[in-house]
């Protein structure tokens, strides 16, 4: 990585820090609701769905506006989380809430078709032999969607660190604070001569993107087999 300077460098590295924890945080959530879409039939099923979707149509910028107002340093979540020293609104951790709420849908939509194939009546049987609910999830269903649930992580990490209208809106373009890989090439194509960089940054992205998806594919394969006993 010699060949990036300062700022490029630093604006990678944020996105791989940014990404990482909107994967981590986000995953056991998705997996809940996930869980929740394919096998929970009950009031508001249909409403759950389409608010879990609804980022993948908005355009980002509606969703930053919208943290902005809820999270912003005027917004109730704001100024309850500055309260407790966790403030969203121009740092790090913002763009970190806003990369999870962009990502969530496709990393739900992963598991859920994962877990909608796994056969019902594999966890009626645990579940005759005594087995509780969370057991049954945890020891059935779970492992069993593992391939839905690897590739829906990849895939969101793919799509985290490659986001850019909502957090560019809620958290702003703060160089070393905010300014992710995708912010910092918007930020290069707007001044003389910072096309070079940002060639440099459109050629990372483009290389973990592509091996987000190529690795998505192989896990989801290899688990895939692994579950079937091929």
């Amino acid at each position: 990585m010699s060949w990036l300077g300062p700022e490029e460098w630093q604006a990678v590295v944020l996105s791989l820090k940014v990404a990482l924890w909107a994967t981590v945080l986000s995953l056991p959530l998705a997996i809940a609701v996930a869980y929740a879409l394919a096998r929970g039939r009950f009031w508001g099923h249909g409403l759950l769905n389409g608010l879990v979707h609804l980022p993948l149509v908005l355009p980002p910028v509606v969703t930053g506006y919208l943290l902005l107002i809820f999270f912003g340093l005027q917004g109730l979540g704001g100024q309850l989380l500055e309260a407790i020293g966790l403030p969203l609104a121009f740092r790090w951790t913002g763009a970190v809430l806003a990369a999870a709420i962009m990502a969530f849908p496709l990393v739900v939509r992963a598991v859920r078709l994962s877990i909608e194939a796994v056969d019902p009546r594999l966890e009626a049987a645990a579940a005759t032999l005594g087995a509780s609910p969370l057991r049954v999830f945890f020891t059935v269903t779970l492992p069993m969607a593992m391939p839905g649930v690897l590739a829906g992580a990849v895939l969101g990490f793919a799509k985290a660190m490659g986001e850019f209208g909502a957090t560019i809106t809620f958290v702003s373009n703060i160089p070393g604070e905010t300014q992710t890989l995708p912010s910092a090439v918007y930020s290069f194509l707007q001044v003389p001569g910072g096309e070079s960089a940002a060639v440099k940054l459109v050629i990372i992205a483009v290389v973990v993107a592509m091996g987000a998806l190529l690795l998505s594919e192989w896990l989801a394969r290899r688990m895939a087999r692994k579950v079937s006993g091929i």
